[in-house]
């Protein structure tokens, strides 16, 4: 089966790290249970100039590559790949990040994986790009590759993706989704063992 991976909160703790970060730099202390919705800025209460820093100082490479990595992803990830599918890395960060991006997975031991670079949200302008990027692409060239199986977290992403019916949408668990309401294509999880179930019985 071809299978589309997301990146940050499914291989990574992003969030966590978001929150960290978002205390140290800026004093806004935000557990991560509480981070309820995918905007940021509101969850943090930051200005629009303090917004612009945060974004920044969260693509940098060091930072990237600091993360921790999600539960059992990494020999998820490889137990999918030992079974013989197809699994490409897809990311809504923008190319500009793909050094850090490739620093981290080296790190943690995933490698000679694909990363496509999505722009899932509508501001790969904001960030622009550098010589040597990846490519980014959109939505409709991604849902064009026709995935047997996607595994994301993000509820924006995840309105996108209900309307992809031959994909089966595993719906990473959470605090940020848990009141995003599932399509019929899409069931929920709360692990990568039980991402590999799911898929082992799609296959059967």
């Amino acid at each position: 089966m071809k299978i589309y991976v997301d990146i940050d909160d499914v291989l990574c703790e992003t969030a966590a790290s978001l929150c960290d970060m978002a205390e140290r730099e800026f004093g806004r202390r935000v557990e991560y249970r509480n981070v309820r919705e995918f905007d940021l800025q509101r969850v943090f209460g930051l200005s629009d100039s303090e917004m612009n820093r945060f974004r920044d100082l969260s693509h940098e490479p060091e930072f990237l590559a600091s993360f921790s990595v999600t539960h059992g992803a990494v020999e998820g990830l490889r137990a999918l790949v030992s079974a013989g599918h197809s699994v490409d890395l897809v990311t809504g960060r923008p190319a500009s990040s793909h050094i850090g991006t490739e620093r981290w997975l080296d790190s943690v031991g995933i490698d000679g994986l694909t990363v496509t670079y999505v722009d899932k949200y509508g501001r790969s302008h904001i960030y622009g790009c550098n010589q040597g990027d990846p490519p980014t692409i959109g939505m409709d060239e991604l849902a064009a590759r026709e995935y047997d199986v996607a595994i994301d977290d993000s509820p924006i992403v995840l309105a996108k993706l209900a309307a992809w019916h031959k994909t089966c949408v595993l719906v990473y668990d959470r605090p940020w989704n848990a009141a995003f309401g599932l399509a019929r294509n899409m069931r929920r999880i709360e692990s990568w063992a039980e991402a590999l179930v799911a898929i082992r019985r799609l296959k059967a």
